[in-house]
């Protein structure tokens, strides 16, 4: 999709602190971290939200939460733990209308996140 902000990332046409690319995922710091560990991990493949994954993205998620957790554990989460979430639609919170998995972590966090 032309303007979507996670698509123009993943094309290199907007600049990310890149922790971890191939052909189908890319994880970068969020630009506004809301803990020491803040991260994102996105389908190169645009899709809007998690209720738009079609029957042959059915790997995808997978994909993307075993990276998020490898790529928590590198970043120093593995013993403490990180919170791992995916917003939908806005009444879910999703402010980026491209599916995308938050790592955050490297702090005590409370619930409801608020």
């Amino acid at each position: 999709m032309s303007d979507c902000i996670f698509c123009k990332i993943a094309k290199g046409e907007i600049p990310s602190k890149k922790i971890f690319e191939d052909d189908e995922i890319l994880a970068f710091h969020d630009a506004a971290p809301q803990a020491p560990v803040h991260f994102l991990v996105i389908p190169r493949k645009h899709i809007r939200n998690i209720m738009e994954l079609e029957a042959s993205d059915i790997s995808l998620p997978g994909k993307l939460l075993n990276k998020a957790q490898e790529l928590a554990a590198a970043q120093g989460c593995a013993e403490k733990g990180a919170r791992f979430v995916i917003n939908c639609k806005s009444d879910g919170g999703q402010t980026v209308d491209h599916l995308h998995v938050h790592v955050l972590g490297g702090r005590t966090l409370s619930w409801p996140p608020g």
